[in-house]
């Protein structure tokens, strides 16, 4: 079958293909003979209740410094698509919110992959949260008393903002750190809305394992080790990407999550584990399918365009 497909997302320009998920969605999406274009957020417009976007065509390669070719631009009412990809990155604000507003006006007539309805209602840090059993102590809050009552009885802890990417602004507090007043002073000036104080989990040493699931079943895994002197795994951060196996208990965390995303339509999730303990459930734009197939895992993105298809021939 050949689809027509949109994807949102940020410039592709300015992608790094050697490790960009979206760019491996498309090629592979190419590869099958769906028909792309492409546009980036800024050019949603809502107009009596009708979404269009100035889109263009797009072609692309898996060549660094040369992946992407575009056509002519035209506007497009979105519901001309088969399937649109919503694929910006965070941060996850307001502008955000309402391109996922503005997506819901073309379902279901366009899939939109994942359900724009649910990214918004399931931000990756209160989501988790459905399963306190598979998490670390967790603390969601802006209140100074309650983080030093979770700092006593936890000792080390880790300090996030609620809405950050990435691993931006991610703080380890020793129970005896003098930097705690300066840091809570900073992060109640920079953040509006409350935020995420963990307990520490040395396995985070051997590393945070990314875990990919496909309308809610494991698909793949890599694991992240940080770099000696920093605290983050992100392989944008400096992490090691390494192969891996999934735990009895990583296996049942899947097990345990995977019905909850089938149901609000989360067809493409990461989640984040360290030792035995869920962290994160990312569903705005997850990304290691690449380093997954380039450690000799499978072809992600096959299985999700698998999906994709199969939803759209239902």
């Amino acid at each position: 079958m050949s689809l027509n497909v949109a994807v949102q997302m940020d410039p592709i320009a300015r992608i790094n293909v050697k490790g960009d998920s979206t760019f491996a969605l498309l090629l592979e999406a190419q590869a099958r003979g769906h028909r792309l274009s492409y546009y980036t957020p800024d050019r949603l417009a809502l107009l009596d209740g009708k979404l269009f976007a100035s889109v263009e065509p797009l072609t692309v390669r898996d060549q660094p410094g040369d992946h992407f070719e575009l056509g002519t631009a035209r506007r497009a009412d979105l519901t001309e698509f088969d399937v649109v990809l919503l694929r910006q990155d965070p941060p996850f604000d307001l502008a955000y919110v309402t391109t996922t507003h503005f997506l819901e006006r073309i379902q279901p007539k366009t899939l939109v992959v994942n359900d724009p309805a649910h990214v918004r209602n399931a931000p990756e840090k209160v989501f988790v949260t459905l399963f306190p059993d598979l998490m670390p102590p967790t603390l969601i809050t802006r209140d100074l008393n309650e983080i030093k009552a979770f700092r006593a009885e936890h000792g080390d802890i880790v300090m996030k903002p609620l809405y950050g990417h990435g691993g931006g602004a991610v703080f380890r507090v020793t129970r005896d750190d003098l930097n705690f007043g300066s840091l809570y002073d900073m992060f109640a000036v920079t953040f509006r809305e409350q935020w995420v104080v963990q307990k520490f989990l040395p396995a985070v040493k051997a590393g945070d394992k990314r875990i990919i699931l496909v309308d809610g079943e494991f698909a793949g895994a890599v694991n992240r080790v940080p770099a000696a002197d920093d605290l983050r795994s992100n392989m944008v951060r400096g992490g090691a990407a390494t192969a891996t196996e999934l735990t009895p208990r990583e296996r049942e965390i899947c097990a345990r999550i995977g019905p909850a995303l089938r149901e609000r339509g989360l067809l493409f999730v990461g989640i984040d584990v360290i030792g035995d303990n869920i962290t994160e459930i990312n569903v705005t734009s997850p990304t290691g399918i690449r380093a997954i197939k380039n450690l000799g895992g499978p072809d992600i993105a096959k299985l999700i365009w698998d999906k994709i298809e199969a939803k759209r021939r239902g």
